[in-house]
């Protein structure tokens, strides 16, 4: 049986495969480069402006966005716990339950629970009134911020927010971390070998549902928030949270440990030869 197809590449010449390394290289970087040009353009500029301003549409915005990535974001977090899950202690059936469909289901969930997030959280903010201050203490929009600068009473809506977004990341943080202990009371029983791979990868999991939902369950679930401190988390979540998480998922992945020792092994064996 076939288990695996081989590539024959562009060329047979170690030397063209060597200057199309090198070709394609120069290419990605300036690919990096120029997304990366584009960020400190758009998304940071900011800091060189006094007068921070954005339109009431464009703060509607960010809070959709922001909203809807989390939300779709939970539901894969949950989603990873299940799979470390039925790989971990349901091994023989793995492949009859993670099934093309059921990881369909998973991705139509996951951006499905993003926009009713969304959503609601989007009802909440139209029809609020503001007559008063405009100054929002962060440096993007979000719904707890944008509520407090309304004219209307908002404790109800308080009330509300923490009964959607803080609710709902509360009890999925129980939930993954009681997922997490099954798993890990399961691991126990394992050899060795299988032990210690499978305690690397969860380790790597639980590190990024902390990471995630720390920072969102003091925004929306903490019933005394502290402006220094949201706004710690606030950046931490933004800025530290999507630098470790490749890091976190890509340098510990067994095929990108492998690429790297082959490409470390190649640049080794080019200095060796003449």
């Amino acid at each position: 049986m076939v288990t695996e197809f081989i590539f024959l590449g562009l060329s047979n010449s170690q030397e063209l495969q060597t200057f199309l390394f090198v070709f394609f290289l120069v290419f990605y970087v300036g690919i990096v480069f120029g997304n990366l040009l584009i960020v400190l353009t758009v998304m940071i500029a900011d800091f060189f402006r006094k007068c921070k301003v954005i339109s009431f549409k464009g703060c509607l915005a960010q809070i959709f966005l922001l909203h809807f990535f989390g939300g779709s974001e939970l539901v894969i977090l949950i989603a990873m716990a299940f799979d470390r899950y039925v790989a971990i202690c349901k091994p023989l059936r793995y492949t009859t339950i993670m099934s093309s469909n059921v990881c369909v289901g998973i991705v139509a969930a996951a951006w499905g629970t993003g926009f009713l997030h969304s959503v609601s959280q989007l009802a909440f903010a139209v029809n609020l009134t503001f007559c008063g201050p405009n100054e929002v203490d962060s440096f993007y929009c979000d719904l707890p911020r944008v509520i407090k600068l309304s004219c209307t009473d908002t404790y109800r809506l308080d009330i509300m927010v923490i009964a959607n977004s803080g609710v709902l990341t509360v009890c999925s943080f129980v939930l993954l971390i009681i997922s997490y202990t099954v798993i890990l009371v399961t691991i126990q029983h394992l050899p060795s070998q299988k032990s210690s791979k499978a305690l690397s990868t969860l380790t790597a999991h639980i590190t990024v549902v902390l990471l995630f939902f720390g920072p969102c369950i003091f925004i929306y679930a903490w019933p005394f928030p502290i402006k220094s401190l949201d706004k710690f988390l606030a950046v931490f979540y933004s800025v530290v949270t999507p630098l470790l998480n490749p890091i976190i998922y890509t340098l510990r992945n067994k095929d990108m440990k492998t690429a790297m020792k082959r490409l470390r092994k190649w640049n080794m064996n080019s200095r060796i030869k003449p």
